[in-house]
């Protein structure tokens, strides 16, 4: 979805639009603090190996609180984004019905009563799976290779750039599973679904 659309797409959050950015941005902390216990886990090894116990059950319990604390600023990005994106598709909705009470008469009959019920339910629930999902997770999927990267790096460079391989794999990978052609097909299976709903009519 292009920036412009997205503008046009929260100007229905109303006064909840800024709790959409703050999804994003609790998100990508989130993803962030997830990568810490990992630290954590380093430490605790190199201890051992250098026959110092002294840290490793501070260690440890830093690494249970990280990833503790990681899952509840996670949890409050989704709450955020699911409050926004609730207002998003209950002001489309309204706004949509008030369009079609505007509509003369025998429009309906000539779309079809199941496309355009499919417009309003389907397509405005859909903005609540890309504002209240997708957007957060993207951010998290920024943020977790750059804090991934850091850390990498941080450890051993050599090693780090060895295992950014996976991660380069997994973008491509995604890249090809989010492409134009899967958007086709995707626009190819709803339109079949707006079809066999207009056929289908009660007897």
């Amino acid at each position: 979805m292009k920036n412009n659309d997205l503008e046009r797409l929260l100007r229905y959050a109303g006064r909840y639009k800024a709790l959409t950015y703050l999804s994003w941005v609790l998100s990508a902390i989130s993803a962030i603090l997830a990568l810490l216990p990992f630290i954590c886990i380093w430490l605790i090894i190199r201890d051992v190996l250098a026959s110092e116990y002294g840290m490793i059950a501070r260690y440890g319990a830093y690494a249970v609180a990280l990833a503790i604390v990681s899952m509840l600023v996670y949890i409050a990005a989704l709450m955020c984004s699911h409050v926004a994106a609730f207002r998003v598709a209950a002001n489309m909705r309204k706004e949509m019905l008030s369009h079609v009470i505007s509509l003369p008469l025998g429009v309906e009959d000539r779309f079809g009563s199941g496309k355009m019920r499919k417009i309003i339910n389907d397509s405005s629930a859909a903005t609540e799976t890309y504002l209240a999902h997708q957007l957060p997770d993207r951010a998290a999927a920024i943020a977790t290779p750059i804090g991934l990267i850091a850390m990498l790096l941080w450890f051993d460079w050599r090693l780090g750039l060895l295992s950014l391989l996976p991660v380069v794999l997994g973008f491509l990978i995604m890249m090809r599973m989010t492409g134009e052609r899967m958007q086709e097909r995707m626009k190819q299976y709803q339109d079949a679904l707006a079809d066999m709903s207009n056929q289908a009519r009660p007897i």
